[in-house]
């Protein structure tokens, strides 16, 4: 439905686009409110009276509180037509509940953030970023009503939590000086909590400051002793002894490069003056590193592209402009945009920038200029995308320069989805990827070019070679620390045993969908529903975070959705969802609009959908997108749709629909090629 709902703050409610819903009056918000804390659960109306009116309701209660449900469901799904169920704010029983997908709500998403189980790096991005959604104390206008106090209070005890988590996982990262202030702030609003004064104490020793320390340590026992009359725990006891005694096992975290990284910055602030034009193109360099260190990263390295560009721009100077858009050469896999309208953007620029070279620039410049559009301009399909991809690949090639060809190979790749059945040439893409890149130590395109692989054996249902290039790719993201990498090859695990039916290393093949001997499932060679079912759900997890909204929005329903038409099973649309919410299936949902209509016994509306569904972008998701239009079509007996489908199918017929991607599959696209019958 694209609402948000808020509470950790004044309660609040943003649409899809992220503006703020009026949630009309105090006693709105409150009931609002109360549901929420509810988790899900039915609170009857007549506790929503008690708690509205503090036991002494006026008459007229009950329906005032309808009223208020009422106008709530207007504004939180103003599209929903006059007679249809709400989805959101539903009616059971003798009250109402919420019915919100967990990321929905900031605190729900909140509790999710802190149970997850992550290594350091990950761990930190996530609560760094799950603690920038507070925006205030939780249910903020309710802090006196006693039906918040409880929930309020186990918020609160959360982010406490959150925050010593976060301290945690820096200084298993090493990057003690970076923990401090956030744990100075923690233990000066919070006086008694001894696992924030232990943390500080620990982040100022490892930081080198040794006597700050031990001083804290005292400063926590004045205050335990003289306030509440208590010493210290034997936590805090312990850590005194070992600072005085400077214990081996205290530095054990301690990171060397954090004290160069710190030294080397310092020396640059002091080295290369304010206004330099040298700073912007560090800064381009920084962004490219941070592009790769996961979702958090990535989301600020794009936001700082568009702003060093438009810096570049105003100073007037072309070739710097080309350096700094040229620069950012971030291999990217996936074909759908995470920013259309930024990429837009950039492609716009670096157009503008290419007419206002002067004819004695670099051809590597322009070789760098033509790549970022071919690469930003993915799944568009516009034909100057694919002349300057070609160009761009061309001129690299001339200058046999391999930095440069591997940018111009990203770029070829992402515009070789002119039609269907390119698995083959997506697969030479990636050989000469990983070859060259491999040759001249060249780690991020290298690891772009297995991943590239990994897609096109799957398309060509070559599952002993594409779990070589899954297995590769790890090792490379482990060494070079790349934690996206988990996200694609998750993903390619569970569409692995949904195929096969086995874990990677388990059977090889399974050309034109011929079954795999001795699997147990309910279509040949693949897992049974309910655990493939599972491993995409738990694939999807890692979505959460990563930064990639191209990626995210819309593909965990559609994953299961072509799990079960793959295998002619009935699709239910809430079962496509999470917690029992409808799926929301994004830039996907022409395609999968005929098929949940027809779920829904709307056979009519099902079939002036499949009349209006457009062709399927040009992206790793076209055939997948064409199968479901063949399902459809067949269903529906449209002929017409059965032909379009079959015509952009055709040259793809010896490979898996969908499994490009390395994602989801709807299984051999030679399934999707017969006629249907006459329309009924």
């Amino acid at each position: 439905m694209g609402v948000e709902l808020g509470v950790l703050g004044p309660v609040a409610a943003w649409d899809d686009a992220g503006d703020a819903i009026d949630l009309k009056g105090p006693r709105h918000r409150a009931v609002l409110a109360r549901l929420i804390v509810a988790r899900g659960r039915v609170v009857p109306v007549s506790y929503l009276v008690e708690d509205l009116w503090e036991g002494d309701p006026p008459e007229g209660a009950v329906a005032a509180v309808r009223t208020f449900v009422a106008a709530l469901r207007r504004a939180l799904e103003p599209e929903r037509p006059a007679r249809a169920r709400p989805r959101l704010l539903v009616t059971e029983g003798p009250g109402y509940a919420v019915r919100a997908d967990p990321g929905a709500v900031d605190a729900w998403r909140f509790e999710r953030a802190l149970a997850a189980d992550l290594p350091p790096e990950r761990a930190a991005r996530r609560l760094e970023e799950a603690l920038g959604w507070w925006r205030g104390p939780a249910y903020a206008d309710f802090a006196e009503e006693p039906w918040a106090r409880a929930e309020r209070s186990r918020l609160s005890e959360l982010r406490l939590r959150a925050v010593e988590r976060l301290a945690e996982a820096r200084l298993a990262l090493g990057r003690a000086a970076g923990a401090v202030p956030d744990l100075e702030a923690h233990v000066a609003e919070h006086p008694w909590r001894e696992e924030g004064w232990r943390l500080l104490a620990l982040a100022l020793y490892r930081g080198g400051r040794q006597g700050d320390a031990l001083a804290v340590l005292r400063r926590a026992r004045d205050l335990l002793v003289s306030r509440l009359g208590v010493d210290p725990g034997p936590e805090l006891r312990r850590l005194e002894s070992d600072i005085l005694r400077q214990a081996p096992a205290l530095d054990r975290a301690r990171d060397p490069a954090e004290a160069v990284w710190a030294r080397a910055a310092a020396a640059y602030e002091a080295s290369v003056p304010a206004g330099a034009r040298a700073r912007l193109e560090s800064t381009v360099g920084l962004m490219r590193d941070l592009a790769t260190t996961g979702g958090a990263g990535l989301e600020a390295a794009r936001a700082h592209r568009v702003a060093a560009t438009e810096a570049a721009e105003e100073l007037g100077d072309p070739e710097l402009t080309a350096r700094v858009i040229g620069a950012y050469d971030v291999p990217a896999v996936w074909t759908r945009a995470d920013d259309p309208e930024q990429a837009a953007r950039m492609v716009a620029a670096a157009e503008r920038v290419l007419a206002a070279l002067p004819p004695g620039a670099p051809e590597a410049t322009r070789a760098r200029l033509l790549s970022t559009i071919a690469v930003e301009s993915r799944g568009t399909g516009s034909p100057r995308a694919a002349e300057a991809a070609r160009q761009a690949e061309e001129i690299a090639r001339r200058l046999d320069d391999p930095a440069l060809l591997a940018f111009a190979l990203n770029g070829a790749f992402m515009q070789s989805f002119g039609r269907a059945g390119l698995a083959g040439r997506r697969d030479e893409i990636g050989a000469e990827l990983v070859a060259l890149s491999a040759r001249h130590g060249l780690a991020g395109f290298e690891i772009l070019g297995h991943l590239v692989r990994l897609q096109a054996r799957c398309a060509l249902a070559d599952f002993a070679a594409a779990d070589e290039h899954a297995a590769a790719a790890e090792r490379l993201a482990e060494r070079h620390e790349r934690p996206l990498v988990e996200v694609f090859t998750t993903w390619y695990h569970a569409l692995r045993l949904d195929v096969t039916g086995e874990p990677p290393g388990g059977a090889s093949a399974v050309p034109g969908g011929t079954a795999v001997p001795g699997q147990e499932g309910d279509v040949p060679g693949g897992a049974p529903a309910g655990r493939a079912e599972a491993a995409y759900r738990e694939a999807a997890g890692l979505l959460d975070g990563a930064g990639m909204p191209g990626l995210e929005r819309g593909l965990p329903p559609l994953a299961l959705l072509c799990a079960r038409v793959r295998r002619g099973l009935p699709v239910e649309p809430r079962d496509l969802g999470t917690a029992g919410g409808e799926p929301d299936f994004g830039p996907y949902e022409p395609w999968a609009r005929p098929l949940l209509l027809l779920a829904g016994d709307r056979r009519a509306e099902a079939a002036e959908a499949l009349r209006e569904i457009p062709d399927p972008p040009a992206d790793l998701l076209m055939e997948a997108m064409w199968a479901l239009v063949a399902r459809a079509a067949a269903l529906l007996g449209d002929r017409e749709a059965a032909r379009r489908a079959r015509d952009a199918l055709a040259p793809a017929a010896g490979e898996l629909a969908g499994a490009g991607s390395g994602l989801l599959t709807l299984g051999p696209v030679a399934a999707y090629l017969d006629p249907p019958g006459p329309r009924s």
